[in-house]
């Protein structure tokens, strides 16, 4: 059974599906197997593409005008594909950069196989990137990730404050910038250090 996807950047009117629809509707698909997005490729929440993914079957075969109407980017593509392809679903792209593409077929697998490496070498190269940059940052003194909200010269003050019969919670949370339950992870009702805090002075 063939399964048509299709999409739109546009919900405001200004796009139509015309071309794509008279395109899918051409190459057999039936206007019941027909499903439509209007959003931004770069968007999660397609619920047509959801429902069309969800609806395919053994044996069925996806069919876009063009690749750039299915996936976010190459590696939400050959991400969709991958699950395609386990579910033992095709992919055929009509038109455009990727019409080569249909998994159907020995050759067409190949071309999606060269789009697959494409995404892994993409992924390692952001992924070499990364280390590289905070292990830069690191060099430079600076640790990536959140940036304590509790530091040692609050933790001080904090055990200092919590073993005093008039101090109040609420207000010392709001002169130290953090939410009660960061103060007492950090520190106990009458002033001993708690693991958190232990740690946070060991850095």
């Amino acid at each position: 059974m063939l399964l048509g996807y299709m999409r739109v950047s546009k919900a405001d009117g200004s796009q139509t599906t015309d071309l794509q629809r008279d395109a899918l509707l051409a190459a057999g698909i039936e206007v019941d197997s027909l499903y439509e997005d209007r959003a931004s490729g770069k968007k999660d929440d397609r619920p047509q593409l959801a429902a069309c993914l969800k609806a395919l079957r053994h044996g069925d075969t996806l069919v876009v005008w063009k690749l750039d109407r299915l996936g976010r980017d190459l590696l939400h593509l050959v991400n969709i594909v991958h699950d395609l392809t386990e579910r033992g679903v095709g992919l055929k792209v009509l038109t455009g950069q990727g019409a080569a593409i249909d998994t159907t077929t020995a050759s067409g697998k190949l071309v999606f196989g060269i789009f697959a490496a494409l995404a892994e070498f993409e992924r390692e190269l952001i992924s070499e990137r990364t280390i590289a940059g905070l292990a830069s940052a690191r060099a430079r003194g600076r640790n990536g990730g959140r940036p304590y909200k509790m530091t040692p010269a609050k933790l001080r003050l904090a055990m200092a404050s919590m073993g005093k019969p008039g101090t109040k919670i609420g207000d010392l949370c709001t002169e130290l910038g953090v939410t009660r339950q960061t103060l007492y992870r950090h520190v106990s009702p009458t002033g001993e250090l708690r693991p958190d805090g232990e740690k946070l002075f060991a850095r």
